[in-house]
């Protein structure tokens, strides 16, 4: 049975309409589209909705398919549901809703077409999605769910590793392996998996940060990239561990090592107050001094939350400060056709005096003893 804290939904309604009230934010209404900030505000989970936010008034419009749902999960957070089954009147329920002021709306959140149509009946000015920004620090019920879908990912893990190297003589292939972390994680308490789990083996195969999962059976020599992640009431996990099949070469040893030097280098560098530029930097001169700057084909890590990815960005591209509750992950790899590759990925809460890992499976690439 789970006893996470309970989300505060109506202290999150309750602040952005305090800020309303106040005119701190130099509109009158606020209209959140994207379903992600929608389940953060109010707890709704459904795929179609929209809240209007006035000073004196929140809404929640959706259709009929999902009133009854909507009353539920929104129950106490002092949010008005509208469920109607057209969407003509659907439309008409936002119009009213929204006032005759001046509605606020994120422009990433919607599209042009829609804008349009919206800003027949309603005053638009684009602003930043104050709930997307608020959704980059975490609070303690928010960590409570992200750490119980790292800790599904890790059982499944420590079931399924001995599999891995057992391929000798049993032979598996790369879907074997996603379908057991997949079942497993659901029988260790994730609702679901946290995204498409990647199983990338080979000198091609896992030469491919995102490989989408085959059926190549994995096979002595074999570099393996194993990404795996969990999802708990809404609240994803992620983590990234790598190995070799069989005895390792020197450079699978040399190459496996530079990366563990680097995500350890990234780790050391998340703390608050830290850019995320910096964070990228710690992980991405390790292998620049080392020669193999070439073989970084990505950035070192981003947010996860209600979304997998999310801010903050860890990239040189990024203009991100880390702050105390963020949740990021810390990923560095090395990759190249041929050879394969490694990754190293944990997920760590940022706190105020440092951080905190969230991911335990140990890292073993070579290690076929398994006890913890």
């Amino acid at each position: 049975m789970r006893n996470f804290t309970p989300i505060d939904h109506a202290a999150r309604v309750s602040a952005i309409r305090s800020l309303l009230g106040a005119g701190d934010l130099g509109v009158d209404a606020l209209l959140f589209t994207d379903l992600v900030d929608v389940r953060w505000l109010t707890g709704f989970t459904g795929s179609n909705g929209w809240v209007v936010m006035r000073p004196d008034r929140a809404v929640l419009g959706t259709d009929t398919r999902y009133g009854e749902r909507a009353a539920a999960e929104t129950d106490g957070s002092g949010v008005e549901i509208v469920a109607i089954q057209h969407r003509g009147d659907l439309h008409r329920a936002l119009v009213d809703a929204a006032g005759t002021g001046t509605v606020g709306l994120d422009a990433r959140s919607t599209t042009h077409a829609q804008w349009k149509q919206l800003a027949v009946d309603v005053s638009l000015a684009s602003v930043d999605s104050i709930v997307a920004t608020a959704r980059e620090v975490k609070d303690v019920a928010e960590i409570e769910r992200i750490e119980a879908a790292s800790a599904a990912a890790d059982a499944a893990m420590q079931e399924v590793e001995p599999l891995l190297f057992g391929t000798l003589d049993s032979p598996l292939t790369e879907a074997d392996v996603r379908d057991e972390l997949e079942y497993r994680m659901r029988r260790h308490g994730a609702d679901d998996r946290s995204y498409e789990t990647i199983v990338a083996t080979g000198p091609d195969h896992a030469a491919r940060p995102h490989h989408e999962v085959g059926r190549r059976t994995i096979v002595e020599g074999d570099t393996v990239v194993i990404d795996v992640g969990a999802l708990v009431e809404g609240y994803h996990s992620d983590m990234t561990r790598s190995y070799v099949i069989g005895e390792p070469t020197a450079q699978q040893r040399d190459i496996y090592e530079l990366v563990q030097v680097s995500q350890t280098a990234g780790l050391a560098a998340l703390h608050p107050g830290v850019t995320a530029t910096a964070v990228d930097s710690a992980c991405r001169d390790v292998f620049v001094d080392a020669g193999y700057a070439d073989w970084y084909l990505h950035g070192t890590g981003h947010g996860v939350g209600l979304q997998i990815h999310e801010s903050p960005f860890h990239s040189q591209a990024s203009n991100d400060v880390i702050q105390a509750g963020n949740v990021v992950t810390v990923e560095p790899g090395l990759y190249r056709g041929g050879f394969g590759g490694f990754r190293i990925e944990d997920l760590a809460v940022v706190t105020p005096d440092g951080h905190r890992v969230l991911t335990h499976h140990p890292k073993r690439p070579f290690n076929t003893s398994f006890s913890n």
